[in-house]
């Protein structure tokens, strides 16, 4: 994982024809190294967007609302979950930001927030637009 987490920092994501030699590296298939980037959500395999909104789907968000945030971000950015937008911003399910008391939660950039209700989401979204 340290190698995987090492090249997307390096790329913003793990490039699919690297499997091979990851794999051989690690002395490892490469449906183990397929296998690890398929399960860690943090893992990409194409590069992201010019932002990255994050949206908790763990339960307490879902409580507070949570399924209808993501709801509003899929239609305001104008993509489903795991894409990106033709404005540049990929948007991501988490399972967990830890910040279950501020419900529901969502991180921009590596910049959490938390009490995000739609109206909330545009106006932090459309700050990014003055980034």
């Amino acid at each position: 994982m340290p190698l995987l987490h090492a090249i997307q920092e390096r790329l913003g994501f793990v490039p699919p024809e690297t499997l091979p030699r990851i794999a051989e590296a690690l002395n490892i298939s490469r449906a183990e190294v397929h296998g690890v980037i398929t399960f860690y959500h943090d893992f990409r395999t194409s590069p992201p967007g010019r932002h990255v909104v994050k949206l908790c789907r763990a339960e307490a968000c879902q409580s507070m609302g949570g399924e209808a945030l993501a709801q509003h971000a899929q239609a305001r950015l104008g993509t489903p979950l795991h894409r990106t937008s033709a404005g540049g911003i990929t948007l991501e399910p988490v399972y967990c930001l830890g910040d279950c008391a501020c419900s529901p939660a969502m991180m921009i950039d590596g910049r959490l927030y938390g009490r995000v209700t739609p109206e909330r989401f545009d106006r932090l979204v459309e700050a990014l637009d003055a980034v």
